[in-house]
């Protein structure tokens, strides 16, 4: 595990070196309030994993349990389907069945993010499409089309599906909805973060005592940073906050390093939902700012945590674990320490 000290830590970048893209949202109660109006929506659960504290090696440990979050399986629930819910609450319609009839959403996926858009359009009487790439498994794109949403696939990789999702909205008049932010698309993306704060509120309001030290794993980077802002606004300066990305991945980490937003290259990641080369403005900016330090885990390090988390009962995949695989590499040392499990395993 490498890690590297943030030297942007209380300013952050801003400006051009974002895409003079806003800050992160850091207020959940617009979003408890939408939430509220969700017969799905409950808090996730804050696990104190006493004995895997001993096992990893810190003093205490809670866990934010992300994996039936709103019957979807991760985190995401809380994002595109929140930008969904909030665009059909501004028509004003009577009927929420069918206050976005004739509107389709586009993204592309790898995974959870693809699930929320489906559901979100769903609920709310719109149509999904969703691009994966070739490599995404079909058992995957059928949990999709069971949700109602239209799947395409799109080349080799992450980016080429992207490619194509931003393709249909151009030419065929989509509203597109990822989940990362560049240059004149944060929106959007603003609002789908704005979303993950329900999850940062429930655990500011769960956890018994300020954290020690908060691990969060990033791929664009959106709960990360939505997370951080929350914890910042929340308890300040107490905690120290670790941003953990693959080694495959180090998009936020290079990003930091030069200063602005960066393309990456590497191998493919096991830790396929973290597996991105270009971070989120958005997300680089809040950030650049709130995090004491980024680290990067390799392949090995994201899987030795696996059968220790099945053990405890949490099981995950490499991606869903990727804080607490940071944790068992360099456990700090006397330390309150708080962890998010981020899906379910596969």
């Amino acid at each position: 595990m490498d890690t590297f000290p943030n030297p942007h830590r209380g300013g952050g970048l801003q400006g051009a070196a974002v895409f003079d893209a806003p800050a992160p949202a850091t207020d959940a109660d617009p979003v408890d309030a939408l939430l509220a109006r969700c017969p799905a929506a409950a808090p996730a659960p804050l696990v104190d994993a006493t004995g895997l504290a001993a096992s990893l090696g810190v003093d205490k440990l809670h866990v934010k349990d992300e994996r039936a979050r709103m019957g979807l399986g991760s985190f995401k629930a809380l994002g595109a389907a929140y930008v969904i819910a909030h665009q059909a609450a501004e028509t004003g319609a009577d009927d929420m069945a069918t206050a976005l009839a004739g509107r389709t959403y586009v993204t592309a996926s790898a995974g959870n993010h693809g699930m929320s858009v489906a559901a979100g359009a769903r609920v709310f009487g719109a149509r999904a499409v969703v691009y994966l790439a070739d490599t995404v498994p079909e058992s995957f794109a059928q949990r999709l089309r069971d949700k109602g949403a239209e799947v395409r696939r799109e080349g080799s990789d992450y980016a080429a599906s992207m490619a194509g999702a931003e393709r249909a909205a151009r030419d065929e008049g989509f509203t597109l909805l990822s989940d990362s932010s560049w240059a004149g698309y944060t929106d959007l993306p603003w609002r789908l973060m704005e979303g993950y704060l329900a999850m940062a509120a429930e655990t500011v309001r769960q956890v018994p005592e300020v954290p020690t030290h908060i691990y969060l794993q990033a791929g664009v980077g959106g709960l990360a940073a939505a997370a951080a802002a929350h914890f910042r606004a929340a308890w300040g300066n107490a905690p120290q906050i670790v941003v953990v990305e693959p080694e495959a991945a180090p998009a936020l980490t290079r990003s930091l390093q030069a200063g602005r937003v960066i393309d990456t290259q590497g191998p493919d990641s096991h830790m396929g939902r973290l597996d991105c080369k270009t971070p989120s403005a958005i997300a680089l900016r809040g950030l650049s700012r709130d995090a004491d330090r980024f680290v990067t885990i390799s392949e090995a390090e994201g899987a030795a945590v696996l059968p220790l988390l099945a053990a405890h009962g949490l099981a995950t995949t490499s991606s869903g674990g990727a804080g607490l695989a940071a944790v068992l590499a360099d456990p700090p040392a006397g330390a309150r320490v708080l962890c998010v499990l981020s899906e379910a395993p596969a």
